[in-house]
Parts: C-alpha cells; structure tokens; sequence
C-alpha cells in the first residue's frame, strides 16, 4: 500500500499550506524523539509527509501518482512504487498493454522521475575539469589564456555523420530503422516490454554505407585542441568559470562543459580586500612625527603616498581609483595601512634629543 501523507498529518486532500503546516508542528511537537513519549519512527513518517505536501510540485505529484500500486484488481499491476517519492502509473506511458505484455519506454520513465515531463533526456556528452593558475596581477584586471585539452570532439572528416564524404545513408539492421529496441521481460509482476534507444545507431534510425575513416563511423574522435579562456576582472582564488559546450562531443547529442578551477598567486605585498587593494607602509618615527613622502609600487606602477605629520600606527590612507575595476568600470581603491617603525637602537645624540621632546611633553 502507498503512504497516505494525508492520514499522517491528520489533514484532508484540500487542505491549504498554512492547515499542513499546523498539523505538522502540533504532530512534531508531540512525537519528537528527545521529548518524554516521543516516538521516532512516527516522527520519521511527519517529517517525510510533510515533505511532500508542503512542496507544491511535490505535492501534485504525489495527488496523481500517490496511490498507486495499491493491490489488486483485474490483469496486472496497478502501478510502480520503486523509489521513495516516485510512482508511476504504467498506464501513462506510450503502448500501456500490447498483447498481454505491459509496455514502457525507460527514457519515458527516467525522464519523469528526473522532471522531463515524461520525455527522454537528451544524451549529453562528459564535463571535463581543467586547473588554471594566474598571477594576482592578472586577477585583478582580468587576462585571457589558451590552454590546450585533449578530448572527445566532432570528427573533423565526417563532421560528426560518421560516414565517409559522400556515401549515403542506411537503414540500421539492429533497430530496422526504428531508432530503438523492444525487449521483453516476465517477471513475477507480470510480463513487460521494455523499450531503449538502440545502441548501434544511437535512435537514428539509420548508418552510413561506408564509415568514415578517420573516427571509424562514430562520428566523434580523441584529439588535443585549444580552449580560449577569458578570466573576468576580480577573479577569486579558486573560483570556477564554465564554458558551455567546451566539453567532450558526443553523437547524435549535447557536448559537455568544461570548469576551469583558477588559481591565483599571493602577491608580496598587496592582498584583496572585495573591490579593494590593502598594502602596508612602513615609515620611520621621526616621518610619523614631522610628515614626509614615500613612494609605493601598485599594480598600476609607482603611487606617491603623502605622510602628514603626527600620523598614528595603523593610520589608513586611500588612494582611490587604484582597486579592483567593478563591473559598472569603476575601480575600488588603494587602501595603505601606515606601520611606524620604531627603532631598536638609539645613538646617545637621538636619546639626547628625545629626552628633550620628554621635557617638551612630547
């Protein structure tokens, strides 16, 4: 019998989300393992009804397709329970009862367990995953990089036909041209026709007279070639970039993706901070005292930080215009953390003269 998720909640079908949700939080309350009395495995069956009829799809999925396979009647199974969360009812599928035999498509099936809506997923060819490593420089301002990667791609010769320039094509022997295979199957639930796609001409129906040379009629070979890979601005280390399509080709189908993980270099000084760039200056303490001038390196090249007199430590100066480009093409700024040095020696003139400063109260 299938669960009545109804039942279990003590609602009826045409209850709204809010009654569900009411019903669901009195029951949990109730039966919670770490309460006194509670039960666990009733909890289990809250939880799990409440997770379908809380869910719209789910739940209209579960209103068409719930009840079935709930025992007897007539000439054969009602219906298929084989995974939690999906049933199906054989009689919506193409060829329900051909001579005594039940009859269904697997890509029918597989493609409504995995939202189709009851039509076959397309084939797709494999995604390939490529590392990438880049300088900080090159992260920031965004770069561009031609790697190679060897892969399945569409013949160059065939383009993909798998026959030879110019030979025709055929009916394929192992389907007849129908594109897919019928078996039967008896089992203790009763006699069933399964149908797939064929596997010598891929659902096509037919082949090529004469196959091609090169890729030996399967249309897609292994070779090495270049991928262009454009890294926008303000790249992340260890981000993703997909490339839809760039992955390994497959017949009669979708190419794959390719992911490029990329890796960026520390920098000696400069660290990323969102749209900004954050480096640190030293300054010597009479400069912290007096003000003075220091010339840093930035990714745009040599910047001319102003030190203005009594600066503190751990002062920040920003330079802006001089950060990560955004998307809208302003940059971020340059953020310079002040570090005043403080002297580990002092000649017996410097302590003179800071002894001094002390008398002045500074």
């Amino acid at each position: 019998m299938a669960k009545d998720y109804y039942s279990t909640l003590g609602v009826n079908k045409g209850a709204t989300k809010d009654d569900i949700k009411k019903a669901f939080r009195t029951l949990a309350h109730k039966y919670h393992p770490d309460k006194k009395g509670g039960d666990e495995a009733k909890f289990k069956e809250i939880n799990e009804a409440y997770g379908v009829l809380s869910d719209d799809a789910k739940r209209a999925q579960y209103d068409t397709y719930g009840k079935t396979f709930a025992g007897g009647g007539g000439g054969g199974p009602q219906g298929f329970s084989g995974f939690e969360g999906f049933n199906f009812d054989f009689s919506q599928f193409s060829g329900a009862q051909n001579g005594g035999a039940f009859e269904f498509d697997l890509g029918d099936i597989f493609g409504e367990m995995f939202g189709g809506g009851g039509r076959a997923r397309s084939r797709r060819g494999r995604d390939i995953s490529i590392d990438v490593e880049i300088d900080f420089k090159e992260a920031i301002f965004g770069t561009t990089r031609n790697v190679l990667v060897r892969k399945a791609a569409v013949c160059e010769k065939c383009k993909g036909s798998g026959g030879e320039p110019g030979s025709t094509q055929e009916t394929c022997k192992t389907c007849n041209g129908k594109g897919k295979i019928r078996e039967t199957r008896t089992s203790m639930l009763g006699t069933f026709a399964t149908v797939t796609t064929c596997g010598a001409c891929h659902g096509k129906g037919t082949l090529p007279s004469k196959p091609c040379s090169e890729c030996g009629g399967a249309g897609i070979s292994r070779k090495e070639g270049e991928a262009r890979i454009i890294i926008p601005p303000g790249m992340e280390d260890g981000e993703m970039i997909r490339l839809t399509g760039a992955g390994e080709a497959i017949q009669n189908g979708t190419a794959g993706d390719l992911y490029v993980k990329v890796h960026v270099k520390a920098h000696s000084s400069i660290q990323k901070d969102g749209n900004d760039l954050v480096t640190l200056l030293h300054i010597k303490l009479s400069d912290a005292l007096l003000g003075g001038t220091y010339t840093i390196e930035s990714l745009d090249g040599p910047v001319s930080v102003p030190i203005e007199p009594g600066i503190s430590h751990g002062h920040e100066i920003s330079i802006r215009g001089k950060g990560v480009p955004g998307r809208d093409g302003r940059r971020g700024a340059l953020r310079v953390i002040v570090e005043v040095d403080m002297p580990k020696r002092l000649s017996r003139q410097a302590k003179d003269l800071i002894e001094k400063l002390k008398e002045e109260g500074v």
